[in-house]
């Protein structure tokens, strides 16, 4: 054998190994000839982790790089039968190609149109606005006559602990195990019989009269008033900012809807 001749099919072969050894570190593995890149176990990856719900650990990655395989093993086997031929299997495809645009899409806009500081600023800024003013802790003790409600005031006049009657008597689940306390909000946040006869009254004052409203008769004491609180913007950004990015989600949807030429009629 020519001695130059060999050397040449030896150089040859290096090479050629030398170019099939990064491809084939691509692959997580071959399957019936077939290679299955690594590129699938990132995506699975990069699925299993969304969120940090899961830590990236060696036991997951090796199960998923069983996963990638296994779904290649079957899917194979799919298409030996022909399914991906069938109508059911099509129709299928072009639901899970239209989602996955979709979420691409959506999360596409997301990124380049984010909610800015200072929309969030102006946002905080409203719900403050509209949060401000008067706060009134009170308790209350509620029954189901008037003439039951009178007794009660009467007994608080003559020397009963309203906590005591309030755990007693009251039929409303929410405070009676309190002593009857609804603690601090604005008059606004009950219904209007209510609200009014609680910001009538000055600290320490009971109601003079049983009060009625939908939910039966009250007996109302007022213990404390203050400005209404508020959190720090720090403190309510994050919440803030998902809500205006939800409100930006639904108005880029409705944009598009409404360009849209199609005879197609939504339900309002």
């Amino acid at each position: 054998m020519n001695p130059k001749s060999s050397a040449l099919r030896v150089s040859l072969a290096a090479a050629a190994l030398g170019l099939w050894l990064p491809v084939h570190a691509q692959n997580v593995a071959i399957v019936n000839g077939k290679p299955v890149p690594k590129s699938r176990v990132d995506v699975l990856m990069q699925q299993a982790t969304r969120g940090g719900q899961q830590p990236v650990t060696p036991e997951l990655e090796a199960r998923v790089r069983e996963e990638v395989v296994l779904r290649e093993i079957f899917a194979q086997e799919a298409e030996r039968r022909g399914i991906a031929q069938s109508a059911n299997y099509r129709n299928q495809m072009e639901l899970a190609r239209q989602t996955i645009l979709i979420r691409e899409l959506f999360a596409d806009w997301q990124r380049k149109n984010p909610v800015t500081e200072a929309e969030a600023r102006a946002e905080y800024d409203k719900f403050k606005a509209q949060a401000s003013g008067t706060e009134y802790r009170a308790r209350h003790i509620l029954v189901e006559t008037e003439d039951e409600a009178k007794k009660l005031i009467a007994q608080i006049k003559g020397g009963a602990k309203f906590e005591d009657l309030a755990a007693k008597h009251s039929k409303d689940p929410g405070s009676a195990s309190n002593g009857g306390d609804l603690d601090f909000a604005k008059a606004d946040a009950y219904v209007p019989e209510f609200g009014q006869a609680m910001a009538k009254l000055a600290k320490g004052q009971l109601t003079e009269a049983p009060v009625k409203t939908q939910f039966g008769w009250h007996v109302i004491r007022l213990e404390d008033t203050r400005e209404a609180q508020f959190p720090p913007f720090e403190d309510v950004r994050a919440q803030i900012e998902q809500q205006l990015a939800q409100v930006k989600m639904q108005q880029y949807q409705q944009s598009l809807r409404d360009k849209a030429k199609t005879d197609f009629k939504f339900s309002q």
